[in-house]
């Protein structure tokens, strides 16, 4: 994966502590990019039970913790998604980092809001318990029993997707909101499905999440609006290793920065070094 250089990167849909997880894969993401803004668009974790976290949960977390120092000049932001409701105290305490119901910004002239989109889905809003134990639960139950491949939730959750129309739901509902505010673009996760539609002046992104197949994220910069797939590299990089410094972009000189981030002469990063994992983990104790 080539180094990039964007104003904003949004991810979403980690869903930390599920078995169809794939934190590892978001870390090598965040080290190989530079970006002045990270926007967690929700549900960066499955439940509320911190206990299913495995190691590489805890490591993504670690090095979000560690992004978030503002010695990094780096602004991290985190939108609250629907499996995330409840862990605003949480996650304001376990990784230094703002919480918020929608988050508006501008840039190149332009408003731009961070939504993660549950909002526009009527069968969660209104359902809430029943979602939890059958939409949250037992889908996490039964990723447990199935293949090591997860086809048979793979497929649930893209026929559940597609039997609520979910994706032109949330477009639809996005559109509105970000013509309401007057805003340019607005980025939602919760579908589960990367996605652009316009619709009378207005851009709808959809970041797609990380417990699928199709790994996909948001980048937005000078060249305007991108959806990357992650494409697994042929030698997967050891995160765990003394040489892991080498995946993160800190090396990029200053100059090939935005002015507004190379002010100063300090890099975003500093190194790629993650916290030990028993930093978080006695949390989950």
């Amino acid at each position: 994966m080539a180094i990039s250089v964007c104003d904003t990167l949004i991810l979403s849909d980690l869903h930390l502590g599920a078995d169809m997880s794939h934190a590892r894969e978001a870390l090598r993401v965040l080290q190989e990019n530079r970006y002045r803004r990270l926007i967690l668009l929700g549900d960066i974790f499955a439940d509320l039970n911190f206990g299913r976290l495995k190691k590489e949960h805890w490591k993504f977390l670690g090095y979000i913790r560690k992004l978030s120092n503002p010695k990094r000049h780096v602004e991290v932001v985190w939108v609250e998604g629907n499996h995330d409701h409840g862990l605003t105290e949480i996650m304001s305490h376990l990784v230094g980092m703002r919480v918020y119901q929608e988050y508006q910004w501008n840039y190149l002239g332009l408003r731009h809001i961070a939504v993660h989109g549950h909002q526009f889905d009527r069968f969660v809003v209104k359902n809430v318990r029943l979602n939890y134990w059958f939409g949250t639960l037992l889908y996490l139950q039964l990723q447990k029993l199935d293949s090591k491949k997860k086809v048979l939730t793979r497929f649930l959750d893209r026929l559940g997707t597609r039997w609520q129309r979910l994706s032109e739901k949330v477009a639809y509902g996005a559109l509105a909101h970000a013509r309401h505010h007057d805003a340019a673009r607005i980025f939602c996760g919760h579908t589960h499905s990367a996605l652009h539609r316009s619709s009378e002046g207005c851009d709808y992104y959809n970041s797609g999440a990380w417990i699928d197949e199709r790994l996909t994220y948001i980048t937005v910069g000078e060249a305007g609006v991108q959806i990357h797939e992650y494409v697994q590299p042929a030698e997967p990089a050891n995160v765990d290793s003394p040489n892991a410094d080498s995946l993160n972009p800190g090396s990029v000189g200053a100059d090939t920065l935005p002015e507004d981030a190379a002010s100063g002469g300090q890099s975003w990063y500093e190194d790629g070094e993650l916290v030990e994992d028993g930093e978080y983990q006695n949390i989950a104790s």
